[in-house]
């Protein structure tokens, strides 16, 4: 990492997340659905009653679970029976990809929400593989890892589109162009937020660290999210992942290529699902 003691750019994260207060808090819809979701009285009916009330949210969702991701052989044709087969951690997970949306297109980039979504279904893959942790969790880690980056946008858009420019210019690291720019990350702030919106201390975690998984007191888990996030990236890393990261780890990939290939076909199916209006 660069060193910013002198970097006249330099912002205090705390600073930085303090200016934000006009932050949009969590879509309705998915407050909603965690409050029921966290309540051990209530159930997949009144999940249903949130999911019917957004008439894309529920189409969508019958889309999905009647598509080739699930590859189920009955056509689903309402809300309550495709929640009975998904369960309702899969069902949230539905929820929030498409809640947050709108929020992560206009404070960030369609870009941002499209590879939230491959870096979700990439987590939920490699999990399922590696049980090192559940994969629904693992599926909202990876979708809410790169939430930092809708703040340094916010901040100053014109020099966040610099950055993303800078770092698709030879092998250069994201997280040090953001530090020379703004004197932060988007993975100081994305861990900010996590804990500003009382998201759990495992997901706070893996968003500060899924860059350098080794300095997280569970760098397996994060892991898993700095994998998902290299292997769907746009323009394939090089090395795709790199050795002194993976040697930290519990579990390898021996073909990365092949793995990548198979993902994005997976992921990429889940997207068309959930894009349009």
């Amino acid at each position: 990492m660069m060193n910013n003691n002198n970097n006249p750019n330099k912002l205090d994260p705390q600073q930085v997340v303090a200016e934000f207060k006009d932050i949009p808090p969590m879509p309705n819809v998915m407050l909603k659905a965690l409050t029921v979701i966290k309540n051990p009285t209530t159930g997949i009916a009144e999940l249903a009653k949130i999911m019917q009330i957004d008439q894309a949210i529920s189409t969508k969702t019958l889309g999905l679970v009647n598509s080739a991701f699930y590859g189920f052989r009955q056509q689903i044709t309402s809300i309550n029976k495709a929640l009975v087969i998904l369960g309702m951690m899969k069902a949230k997970n539905i929820i929030m990809s498409l809640a947050l949306k709108q929020m992560m297109t206009a404070q960030g980039s369609r870009e941002l929400w499209e590879h939230s979504i491959r870096c979700a279904v990439a987590s939920e893959i490699l999990a399922k593989e590696f049980k090192v942790i559940n994969p629904d969790d693992a599926f909202v880690i990876g979708f809410l890892h790169d939430i930092g980056k809708m703040l340094l946008n916010i901040k100053n858009p014109l020099k966040y589109s610099k950055v993303r420019y800078l770092a698709t210019q030879g092998n250069v690291n994201l997280v040090d162009v953001e530090d020379s720019q703004f004197g932060t990350n988007h993975c100081v702030l994305g861990a900010l937020v996590s804990k500003k919106w009382q998201l759990p201390v495992i997901l706070t975690n893996c968003i500060r660290y899924h860059h350098d998984p080794a300095q997280s007191s569970l760098p397996s888990v994060c892991g898993i999210v700095y994998c998902a996030d290299r292997l769907v990236q746009a323009q394939m890393p090089t090395p795709l992942l790199e050795t002194k990261v993976m040697s930290k780890l519990d579990f390898s990939i021996q073909d990365p290529v092949a793995l990548r290939e198979t993902i994005l076909a997976k992921a990429n199916i889940f997207l068309k699902e959930m894009s349009g209006p």
